[in-house]
């Protein structure tokens, strides 16, 4: 079943069971799916693609969410917090840090970086092979650690 047909079988069920902040995300998220199926580019939109779809809406609401915290803005705050929420079941389940530190291991020997010089060679492959389990922003986190040592 595509993220589309997902999201509108949630929407309904968010409807019939009243849920504000539900409706919120899952109208944001059909709103961007919207978006790129109407952008003009002749892409259709594979998992991936939805897999990017998603992060990126947990980002930007992370962002503001940081900000929201940074200025007391605590109202604001706790929307951001539950869209995150409503969002983050449609991704696919996470890898754990030790899953993920293997995995980056595996790319780092394939590619025989040895320095930070290759980091951009690293995070490439990782984040291909990981699709979407885990976010680029760790994957960086893991690849520097691994290349420093």
């Amino acid at each position: 079943m595509s993220l589309e047909q997902k999201v509108n079988d949630s929407i309904k069920d968010a409807m019939k069971a009243r849920d504000q902040v539900a409706l919120r995300a899952l109208r944001a998220i059909k709103s961007e799916i919207l978006l790129f199926n109407t952008s003009g580019s002749g892409k259709t939109l594979d998992q991936a693609g939805e897999i990017k779809i998603l992060q990126k809406m947990i980002k930007q609401r992370a962002d503001s969410l940081a900000l929201y915290e940074q200025e007391g803005r605590e109202d604001l705050a706790s929307k951001e917090r539950e869209e995150i929420e409503v969002i983050k079941p449609f991704l696919p389940t996470q890898l754990s840090e030790d899953d993920l530190k293997e995995i980056i291991q595996g790319v780092i020997f394939k590619t025989g970086a040895q320095s930070m010089k290759d980091m951009g060679k690293v995070m490439g492959m990782a984040s291909k092979e990981v699709q979407g389990k885990a976010d680029n922003k760790k994957i960086a986190e893991i690849v520097k650690i691994l290349l420093q040592t």
